[in-house]
């Protein structure tokens, strides 16, 4: 669940043009009644049909046969295409296709399509339908959580909550370390001065070829240390208001602090052309000595790492410290998914009792993490996996949810990271042996939708990005900073700034 691929929604008004026609009757007005096709008490459940975000062959998966059982509907499973999911969705829902239940995305982009579905009519309120048959809904998702799903003060999707955990942080070489006698950076300067030791001391072997410090041409805003500039997401509060990091005054400051790195050979010469692939190759073949790394990732590096260097040790570099005491890794926070109805549904009614029969407490359990001493087993009230049965029976049961029980299922999802001791070794560093006050969530990650900002966040993001890359690489220069920060307002984040902060005034999540 912790590493699903973030959707790019289309252009708000292009969805807008093509539900133009959906959940309109012949005379244009919006139709306000549940469709229903319902059996007759007492008789039989009928087929469903389902459109998921990612998915299996559900036809011959373990989880979709144990629920048929489980719930006695038969489902007809069908998953979104990888590429462009979100064309292929807007399609089907303008054409009214007779989907019972379909998840989408639950970031920023993901909200904006939902939330134009549910004022254009393409969705049932399901308000009513939670309220007489989703005891097991109301149970597991808290009222925060259906709070922030809704759209004009009506839920339209049960929304999964993602778990909030630390993924990335800086790995370092350990070994590069303890042959130069140095230890684990904790703090900005720490950083500079591990970096520079690498570049001249060479512990790599490397040469003029050596690499201190290795980053994504995509992502020129570097985790952990952007932690240490107090801009650990795009938007941070700042005085109880939230601010984009184009408009933080550490921005100017952390610009510099790379820019300099870069000319002092200390950061990768080539990161602005770097692919994910790129930076973890130089960091397995001996090249690179620190890189962002996520912690599912590292059973993949430590088998290419010690096939090449047998002897080669590793570890994450924790919290850095800044100047002012500032420190941060980023926590996820806010929608996995969003579970939807469309109003082209033929049984609203049964596919809100299916989601909530897969909420059913035992039902959930055995979705998450399967039967104990079958799939797992318990050890002081932890949970374990049983290899290799949990992964080929349970593997893929992030697929299935739709809604989870927000208090139980952090505790059986940790059996997943246990598969691996590798992975949990990564996982359990950042999330139970770092400060509790460095983890730092997304303020805006269970926001309603906002439409300035969904709108404009995309660009601005990438404006943000490929000025900081022109700027590390020093084709841009100090002088035009304010310049840029001014050209960032006009093109919406000002706009956006006072629709966040309109909200975010009256918010609970400060």
């Amino acid at each position: 669940m912790m590493k699903i691929k973030k959707w790019v929604a289309l252009p708000v008004a292009a969805s807008l043009m093509l539900l133009s026609a959906c959940g309109s009757n012949s005379e244009g007005e919006k139709s306000s009644s549940v469709p229903s096709a319902q059996p007759a008490n007492g008789g039989p459940k009928p087929e469903l049909k389902a459109l998921m975000r990612l998915g299996p062959n559900f036809s011959k998966d373990p989880i979709a046969i144990m629920l048929e059982e489980k719930t006695g509907y038969k489902v007809n499973y069908e998953a979104l295409p990888v590429d462009k999911p979100e064309d292929k969705l807007n399609l089907l829902i303008a054409s009214s296709e007779p989907y019972d239940v379909v998840s989408t995305g639950g970031d920023s982009s993901s909200k904006a399509i939902y939330a134009d579905y549910a004022k254009k009519g393409a969705l049932v309120d399901l308000t009513p339908l939670i309220e007489k048959y989703g005891s097991n809904i109301k149970a597991s998702l808290s009222k925060e959580t259906l709070e922030m799903a809704k759209v004009d003060g009506k839920i339209y999707a049960i929304p999964t909550r993602t778990l909030e955990s630390v993924g990335t942080s800086l790995m370092i070489r350990k070994d590069w370390l303890d042959k130069l006698g140095l230890q684990v950076p904790t703090t900005l300067d720490e950083l500079t001065v591990v970096l520079k030791a690498f570049k001249e001391k060479d512990p790599g072997g490397n040469g003029a070829k050596n690499i201190p410090l290795s980053i994504k041409g995509d992502v020129p805003m570097v985790d952990n240390i952007v932690g240490a500039f107090g801009m650990v997401n795009d938007w941070n509060d700042v005085n109880s208001k939230l601010i984009p990091r184009a408009m933080n005054p550490s921005f100017k400051e952390y610009l510099i602090y790379m820019s300099d790195l870069y000319k002092q050979g200390l950061l990768d010469q080539e990161f602005a052309i770097n692919k994910d692939a790129t930076v973890k190759e130089k960091f397995t073949n001996g090249k690179a000595g620190v890189i962002v790394l996520h912690w599912a990732d590292i059973p993949q590096i430590d088998d290419a790492l010690k096939k090449n260097f047998p002897q080669a040790a590793y570890a994450y570099i924790p919290a850095l410290t800044g100047k002012d005491g500032q420190a941060g890794l980023a926590q996820s926070f806010g929608f996995d998914r969003l579970t939807f109805i469309p109003k082209a549904s033929k049984h609203p009614e049964d596919a809100i009792k299916w989601i909530d029969a897969k909420l059913q407490p035992d039902t959930f359990k055995n979705l998450a993490i399967g039967v104990e001493g079958t799939h797992h087993t318990v050890k002081d009230g932890n949970y374990y996996p049983i290899l290799p049965i949990f992964n080929d029976e349970r593997g893929s049961g992030s697929n299935y949810l739709s809604g989870i029980d927000e208090i139980k299922y952090p505790i059986y999802w940790q059996a997943r990271v246990r598969k691996d001791d590798r992975l949990y070794k990564g996982w359990e560093y950042l999330n139970k042996q770092q400060k509790p006050n460095v983890f730092k969530k997304n303020p805006l990650g269970l926001a309603p939708y906002l439409p300035i900002y969904s709108k404009e966040n995309a660009q601005l993001s990438q404006t943000v990005n490929d000025y900081a890359v022109k700027f590390i690489v020093g084709s841009e220069q100090l002088a035009g900073f304010d310049a840029f920060t001014e050209k960032y307002k006009k093109a919406g984040g000002q706009t956006s700034y006072d629709e966040i902060n309109k909200w975010y005034a009256g918010s609970t999540l400060k």
